[in-house]
């Protein structure tokens, strides 16, 4: 589904996971949220083609000592591994796990077990996943890297360790 197109990308930000963080907005997404934050971005043609001299400056970006990582936002960044698997490769080769990598998704971790190998080669890179839909019922303005308490903050590492799902920091986020 992807048209690799990104819809914004804002270096050195510190609201998308913990720490100081460039964060790329994809294009492109099916869930259509009821109230979603970036609705633009649900156009999978929104903003501007991906571009070499973007990923350029990503990985400039996020060579700043300041910076903790990387983070993946939508649109759907699991309908844009065209763009984001290549990207977080890069990233890994040039980090290794100095920095993480957090992303978004629409998608659970269940469905995620099951999508196709795209999808599971990205969320491998993954240091933290927040899953599941926004959903506006279940909203609370309070909740830490999350719009609605049906989301989860999955340590995806110790996850896919354990062979469920573990939360990060054990789920002392509130």
């Amino acid at each position: 589904m992807s048209q690799r197109y990104v819809a914004d990308y804002k270096p050195f930000v510190m609201v998308d996971g913990e720490g100081v963080r460039c964060s790329i907005y994809v294009s492109g997404c099916p869930f259509h949220c009821p109230s979603c934050y970036n609705v633009a971005s649900q156009n999978f043609r929104y903003g501007e083609p991906y571009t070499p001299e973007l990923e350029d400056r990503i990985m400039e970006d996020c060579a700043k000592s300041y910076v903790d990582g990387l983070s993946l936002v939508g649109g759907e960044p699991f309908l844009n591994s065209p763009v984001l698997l290549p990207l977080v490769q890069h990233f890994r080769k040039e980090f290794g796990n100095t920095k993480t990598i957090w992303s978004w998704t629409g998608y659970t971790w269940e469905q995620l077990q099951v999508e196709t190998p795209d999808k599971q080669m990205l969320l491998a890179q993954l240091d933290v996943l927040v899953d599941g839909p926004f959903i506006q019922e279940q909203f609370y303005h309070d909740l830490s890297f999350r719009g609605s308490r049906n989301q989860r903050i999955i340590d995806v590492p110790a996850s896919f360790h354990a062979g469920e799902v573990r939360l990060w920091k054990n789920g002392d986020y509130a």
